[in-house]
């Protein structure tokens, strides 16, 4: 018999807020790198954030799409559960992330002071899994969050505009990974009809410290640079990240591994959307295949 799905993933090393919710944390393999090999992740490069220092969770597992790259198992799904309290999610992410980092404490490769850094983080990235928009209480955890000394980054699909008007975090994330409506219906398989409530998500970046992800899927969504400029002139986002596709985890199933491009293309792709938006190429980071964008002035 299958386990259920939270139980799969509590072997996969997500650490559960309850019994009853799907909020849940779970280091980054950045965070372990910076912890034994002093490696940040990009956004260190691109913002400045801690790899060792950063919380990646999530306040549901639930999502509104099914996207062909996504590197979650679709079959883990959870369709019931019992929001987690914000007030709960801020006092246990402390206690889940030194649970889930306590086998380093005794490594001879991750330098005392690095790990009890890493005991009081200082940044949450909402990204683990899901689409956070579907948990009722997310306004009120970031600015609960906020309130508690943490910077915050907030990655949304952007299929609930309605919940994002209300949400402060520090950076906001929109994933836009198709340039037009049949695209995203092709590769972001929304749950239901979404293209429109992506376009009212982008068009809130504007007045607030924000981001553009484009998941870039070769033979897929790596054409019409010139529309892309389009939406990324009309929302006005802080960033843009022009980011590979990574053939891991469940994607794998869905995907080949040519549909993850070099980064020679995402370089070319990144330098084509920056020509057709009036954005300028601001840094670059070839391990994870990712170019990022800065909206002049």
């Amino acid at each position: 018999m299958p386990l259920p799905p939270c139980e799969t993933l509590k072997r996969q090393g997500y650490q559960f807020f309850s019994p009853r919710s799907s909020a849940a944390v779970k280091p980054c393999l950045w965070c372990k790198a910076a912890l034994t090999r002093g490696e940040m992740c990009y956004k260190h490069q691109f913002y400045g954030i801690d790899s060792h220092r950063c919380v990646q969770m999530t306040p549901t597992l639930r999502c509104t799409q099914r996207c062909l790259f996504c590197w979650r198992s679709f079959e883990h799904q959870v369709t019931e559960e019992e929001a987690c309290p914000p007030e709960e999610i801020l006092r246990w992410i402390p206690i889940l992330q030194k649970k889930a980092l306590s086998g380093f404490k005794v490594s001879p490769r991750v330098p005392q002071e690095k790990f009890q850094e890493a005991l009081n983080p200082r940044h949450v990235a909402l990204s683990l899994a899901g689409e956070p928009t579907l948990y009722p209480d997310l306004p009120r955890l970031l600015d609960l969050l906020n309130e508690g000394g943490y910077t915050t980054f907030l990655v949304s699909n952007g299929t609930r505009p309605e919940v994002l008007e209300k949400c402060h975090p520090y950076q906001q994330y929109i994933s836009l990974c198709a340039p037009d409506e049949g695209v995203y219906r092709r590769l972001c398989r929304p749950v239901e009809d979404s293209w429109e409530a992506v376009r009212q998500s982008l068009s809130l970046l504007g007045n607030r410290r924000s981001a553009i992800r484009i998941t870039l899927v070769a033979g897929w969504n790596d054409r019409n640079p010139a529309q892309y400029g389009r939406l990324i002139q009309d929302s006005a986002p802080t960033f843009v990240e022009v980011k590979s596709f990574m053939y891991l985890g469940y994607s794998r199933k869905r995907l080949r591994r040519e549909n993850m491009p070099e980064f020679n293309h995402v370089q070319d792709f990144a330098h084509e959307i920056a020509a057709c938006s009036g954005y300028r190429i601001a840094d670059e980071n070839a391990v994870s295949r990712v170019v990022l964008l800065r909206r002049e002035g």
